[in-house]
């Protein structure tokens, strides 16, 4: 049995202005509490999770994040967060002492192009600075960019101010809004960016498929209706395999790119914690949920990511499964 993946949205706040974010500058106030976490945990670990991601929002403004991580790691799971990095060189060392196992810092563009893209002035400098520190920490790193028609010219050179820092993984993934995205040069876009995926060794290559797909006919969904890149298989493998909750609307979803990217009506999540806080990854509702988007509901979804369509395929083909970059 494969092992599971915990992805909790423990926030909605957030301190940048990202032009793409539902929750930039976010002002939201709910947290999800330290108390919740220990008893999902419990439920979660009997359903197979040896991994937890903290998400948001901004996971490190969170007030409890040190004892959340803490709380992960008592459990013997291993633990990530997702986060811009304006915090991360003054909380860090907390983080590591926690026992945080990986940090994945969202880095779009090159210095001031990336203050812009964010909304942040000087947040290239924090990211990159708290990345130096977790690997001197021992810890793993993973980027995460979004990348556009804004800013794909800039990717190779991102891609070697990534590997000079000693970045462990990358995932390189399409913008994805509420409208088309329109690119003006097709061929320019895969000229500039087909090497950063056929790099020599000692370079860091992204993880999972090309952002603008793996053949000629993904590619013509990709830059034509604005689909991206999906599992190649009959079958999203994915799905079960990963727990997305959402907290703030009590709603789980079998992955993280569900919530918004759907309108089929089987999008709004399960429910998973009954009214006197019990919880259940076993209930029907759960169970209806995963094997609808694993047979057929992953067809209608416009917004995989490079990694999950590359997890879903290497499940097919037996290759090693690159772990959602844990």
């Amino acid at each position: 049995m494969r092992e599971k993946y915990l992805f909790v949205r423990i926030l909605e706040a957030c301190n940048a202005n990202c032009f793409m974010c539902d929750f930039a500058l976010s002002k939201d106030r709910y947290r999800f509490t330290p108390a919740e976490l220990s008893t999902f945990l419990v439920e979660a670990e009997r359903y197979g999770v040896k991994y937890v991601r903290l998400t948001g929002g901004e996971p490190l403004i969170h007030p409890d994040i040190c004892e959340l991580v803490e709380i992960i790691s008592s459990a013997g799971m291993k633990s990530s967060i997702i986060t811009n990095g304006s915090a991360l060189p003054s909380r860090i060392n907390a983080l590591a002492k926690s026992g945080l196992y990986q940090i994945i810092v969202s880095i779009d563009g090159l210095d001031s192009s990336h203050d812009d893209i964010r909304g942040f002035a000087g947040l290239f400098n924090r990211c990159a600075e708290g990345l130096t520190k977790a690997k001197s920490l021992g810890m793993r790193t993973r980027v995460n960019t979004v990348v556009g028609p804004h800013n794909y010219r800039d990717m190779p050179a991102l891609q070697r101010i990534l590997t000079d820092l000693g970045v462990d993984q990358w995932e390189l993934s399409a913008i994805k809004l509420d409208r088309h995205i329109a690119y003006s040069d097709r061929q320019d876009v895969i000229t500039v960016c087909e090497p950063i995926y056929k790099s020599p060794p000692g370079l860091l290559v992204p993880t999972g498929h090309r952002f603008y797909g793996e053949t000629r006919e993904a590619q013509n969904a990709f830059f034509n209706l604005g689909t991206c890149p999906k599992p190649s298989g009959q079958r999203c493998n994915l799905m079960g395999d990963v727990i997305y909750f959402d907290p703030k609307v009590d709603r789980a979803f079998g992955c993280s790119l569900l919530p918004h990217r759907t309108g089929d009506g089987k999008a709004n999540g399960a429910i998973i914690r009954t009214p006197d806080g019990a919880w259940s990854l076993n209930s029907s509702a759960w169970l209806d949920h995963v094997s609808h988007y694993a047979s057929t509901g992953h067809r209608g979804c416009k917004g995989c990511s490079t990694t999950a369509a590359g997890y879903s395929d290497a499940v097919d083909t037996g290759d090693e499964i690159a772990d959602l970059a844990f």
